[in-house]
């Protein structure tokens, strides 16, 4: 399965740790030659003879008691741990088809033109054990795509593994042996874990099964677009432990041994590690996990507000009281946020007793929430301190939807959904706006628009929301030019100029 990359800025990228594909043996720089006969020498140095190895002492003044103390907080981190990491070898079967060569040109693989190929590739990566019954955490991108997995453990057995559930908005996966021995790994606290702290990285990098790294948490909460094109959920914790391709899905551990975080990507120009990793912290994973298990897919919470930052822009046009929360944009009519009499212009300081920082925080630590869930939000409305207890619904797409509906030319609008499409007879629509009522005396009855008709495009633009198509018709508008809108009507496909 091929590496996933993500520009970030300038020459630095993200890189999602993806597959190692293998086939053959590589000698690489700084590794040493194990031929038979051959003379092994260190530049620079003189080798000893046999028998002139003598015991390591440490220097004049040297107090060697605090190292030798982290180094064995690293080697029982290790031995601990181990058990509890694996490897994971995929296979994945693409079909390919022949090419048309143009006329004069031999077909030099000897493939028939247009028929189908099989071609297979193959993948590596890492999962830690977080069941004795055989449960696997790892990286959706792992098992992405693969039509056969093959687990091997610590002690060197290996196993068939099969998908229990993925969740590509957090790039998480779990995986089930039929193994009821295991050591599953301890989940610990990645809320309490601190920049500065220790930590250790296992995995499989390149292939080399049970490697150890070490270094420490570089940084928390970062947000860096690389999972679902920007669109998923993220909050990493970053390292400089060395973390390379084949890492992914293994495990981020502190000192004591407890699981923090899953390894998942890097920046780097190379492709390898430059001291900048991101791993998963448990507090996103764990719910993940835990509702994978229990119903096979990922269930989150709902509250029914868009979010927004606190800054000067928003103190200075909201007239906000507070510099630090999250700001209520606005609020869904009849959901949880609504019924909880949370109002627009509302900032959240804190849910549940845990302080709000981001509106990325909060819209993480909402979707961690199951749905049904109760939280206690602590507000402040123009000055004054609030406190309000919101019941979650179940986040969906038709619910989602919602946040791109509204009214346009007097055409109630929602976004095109799988469900939203069945509902109208549609099928294979994958953007747009269908009309799902219609003012009298408005734009869209007098141009002859019908309930069920999809708004597809505006201007040339693919359209997902209401709010899109306004901005377009008003920005014709103030150029005094006709606005081209196509409509699909069943099976039709209609064109329709607006003018004002």
């Amino acid at each position: 399965m091929p590496n996933t990359w993500k520009h970030i800025s300038g020459a630095l990228g993200a890189m999602i740790l993806g597959s190692l594909v293998t086939g053959a043996v590589m000698t690489m720089p700084g590794f040493m030659r194990n031929d038979p006969g051959a003379q092994d020498a260190v530049v620079g140095q003189s080798v000893p003879a046999a028998g002139q190895f003598g015991q390591a002492t440490p220097l004049p003044g040297q107090n060697l008691g605090a190292a030798q103390d982290l180094s064995t907080a690293f080697r029982n981190v290790a031995n601990l741990m181990r058990p509890s990491v694996v490897s994971i070898n995929t296979k994945a079967t693409q079909i390919v088809r022949g090419q048309r060569l143009p006329p004069g040109f031999e077909q030099f693989f000897n493939i028939p033109e247009g028929q189908p190929q099989r071609r297979e590739e193959s993948g590596m990566g890492s999962g830690v054990i977080v069941r004795s019954d055989g449960y696997i955490l790892t990286n959706n991108h792992v098992v992405e795509g693969a039509d056969e997995l093959e687990v091997e453990f610590s002690d060197g057995k290996k196993a068939a593994g099969r998908i229990i559930g993925t969740d590509p908005q957090t790039d998480l996966a779990v995986v089930k042996v039929d193994r009821d021995d295991l050591k599953p790994a301890q989940l610990g606290n990645s809320d309490a874990i601190q920049v500065g702290d220790w930590v250790v990285a296992i995995g499989s990098p390149f292939g080399l099964d049970q490697t150890v790294t070490a270094g420490i948490i570089s940084g928390k909460n970062r947000i860096r677009g690389i999972i679902g094109d920007g669109a998923g959920f993220e909050d990493f914790l970053q390292t400089d432990a060395a973390i390379n391709p084949g890492n992914s899905g293994g495990p981020l551990v502190n000192l004591r041994g407890e699981l923090v975080g899953i390894n998942t990507a890097i920046m780097s120009r190379s492709g390898s590690s430059a001291g900048i990793g991101f791993a998963i912290p448990v507090s996103l994973a764990g719910p993940v996990l835990n509702s994978i298990i229990e119903n096979g897919t990922v269930r989150r919470g709902f509250l029914g507000a868009s979010l927004g930052p606190v800054n000067e822009k928003t103190i200075e046009g909201y007239d906000l009281k507070t510099t630090r929360g999250v700001l209520i944009e606005s609020v869904l009519e009849g959901m949880p946020a609504d019924q909880a009499g949370i109002q627009p212009g509302d900032v959240v300081t804190a849910i549940d007793g845990r302080p709000m920082k981001t509106h990325a925080q909060m819209r993480n630590y909402v979707a961690s929430r199951p749905p049904g869930a109760q939280m206690l939000l602590d507000l402040d409305r123009g000055g004054k301190a609030l406190q309000v207890r919101v019941d979650l619904k179940e986040r969906t797409e038709e619910v989602m939807a919602q946040f791109g509906s509204g009214e346009v030319m007097g055409a109630e609008l929602v976004p095109v959904t799988e469900a939203t499409a069945r509902k109208y007879g549609y099928q294979n629509l994958e953007d747009g706006l269908i009309i799902t009522g219609i003012k009298d005396g408005s734009i869209a009855e007098r141009d002859g628009l019908e309930v069920g008709d999809v708004i597809q495009t505006a201007g040339g633009l693919p359209l997902s929301s209401a709010r899109q198509l306004e901005v377009i018709l008003e920005e014709y508008k103030r150029q005094q030019q006709p606005c081209r809108v196509t409509i699909r009507r069943g099976n039709q496909m209609l064109l329709m100029v607006v003018r004002e």
